[in-house]
């Protein structure tokens, strides 16, 4: 006999739930990996058409290097030598040294790595052009002395050695192994994190930038309007929609109704969050890395003159380095042509002067220096210093 008779359990699993959580379906566009793996080439391509910074900074970099002439030790050559890097043809639609130069300076920056190769006529032994190759495809090692280098074309079937190592113009940035190290190295969290943001930024527009209006008919205790209550609002539903598309075409209508009507912007009350000061902070961070002054790339931060002028420095100092990286590669392309015409001379490269500084600054500058040397020769001729 039983006392106590036992309660039936229940199913909780048969009961659903009324409340569910939903996983966001935002698209990521813009998703970016912490780490750079295999497909680093790849990665960098994103992070240069998702962040619109970036890939200004780069491109400001290179035309900031500025022009450079090629100067051979032979006089006598000097003509034909710049005839030939104002007209050699680069790819299929560049043409001069200068084209040539920006996209492997872009390359380098980029990827850290930019190769290049100087292609010869086999008929006439001349040089048909230059051409930007990928970096990720060679593979550099040394020969059998420290000072030979050996080229090799990475293909499906393995890695294929390239004959005329000559020809090849390879440089590596920031490391002596020829494995370059790419200026963007490092960028990709932070770039993830403020994409995430924007896009944050887009999904709280559209649910309160885009205003929506909450429309209430409240007919009255009248049993005559009462029964004409649905018809009514399907009325005002239909004139208030028809007012509001209308405003897509340039034309305004008022909406008038008679009767209790409420009209309500939904989500009014709420504001959008304040995304300046995390903004900013990633964007401090990747201009830093970038060594660009924010003033170059259009950001309005607070900055004294003296800053201004010691963030100009800093860029000239930046821009002189990558000027040294690109100089050997540039009297590559000249010592080439010089010996394929027979001749044993040499090629320099003389650059034009970085300028990121008021002409009248620098102008008075150099008084002041020249009025100081004159002081100090005076005085060394009067005392016999």
């Amino acid at each position: 006999m039983k006392f106590f008779g036992q309660k039936k359990k229940q199913d909780f699993n048969a009961v659903p739930p009324e409340i569910q959580t939903a996983e966001r379906c935002g698209n990521e566009n813009f998703s970016l990996p912490f780490y750079a793996e295999e497909c680093e080439k790849q990665l960098y391509d994103r992070l240069r058409f998702a962040v619109p910074v970036i890939d200004a900074a780069l491109s400001k970099i290179v035309r900031l290097t500025g022009g450079y002439a090629v100067i051979s030790s032979d006089a006598d050559m000097q003509e034909e030598l710049d005839f030939f890097l104002e007209n050699v043809p680069v790819g299929l639609s560049g043409k001069s040294i200068n084209s040539f130069t920006d996209c492997y300076l872009d390359n380098l920056l980029t990827y850290g790595n930019a190769a290049g190769e100087i292609v010869l006529d086999s008929q006439n032994n001349r040089i048909s052009g230059l051409y930007i190759g990928e970096a990720d495809k060679i593979k550099i090692s040394y020969g059998k002395s420290p000072s030979e280098r050996c080229y090799y074309l990475r293909t499906k079937d393995g890695c294929k050695k390239i004959r005329h190592p000559e020809r090849i113009l390879f440089t590596a940035l920031g490391s002596t192994d020829g494995r370059g190290r790419s200026v963007l190295r490092g960028l990709p969290a932070l770039s993830g994190i403020l994409m995430r943001i924007y896009q944050c930024i887009g999904q709280n527009f559209d649910r309160a930038g885009n205003i929506r209006y909450a429309v209430t008919y409240k007919p009255s205790a009248d049993s005559g309007e009462r029964s004409y209550a649905k018809e009514r609002a399907i009325q005002i539903a239909k004139e208030w929609s028809d007012g509001m598309n209308s405003a897509k075409y340039g034309q305004v209508k008022d909406f008038v109704a008679v009767g209790d009507v409420d009209i309500k912007v939904i989500g009014a009350e709420n504001q959008l969050y304040d995304t300046n000061i995390p903004v900013r902070q990633l964007l401090e961070q990747l201009v830093s890395k970038l060594s660009i002054p924010p003033f170059l790339l259009g950001l309005n931060w607070s900055s004294t003159e003296r800053m201004s002028a010691q963030q100009a420095d800093i860029l000239t100092s930046e821009l002189e380095y990558y000027r040294r990286l690109i100089s050997p590669v540039i009297c590559a392309v000249g010592n080439a042509f010089l010996r394929l015409n027979g001749n044993n001379g040499c090629c320099r490269v003389e650059w034009e002067n970085i300028n990121l500084q008021d002409e009248t600054e620098l102008a008075d500058a150099r008084l002041k220096n020249a009025q100081a040397k004159e002081i100090e020769l005076r005085l060394e001729r009067d005392y016999n210093i």
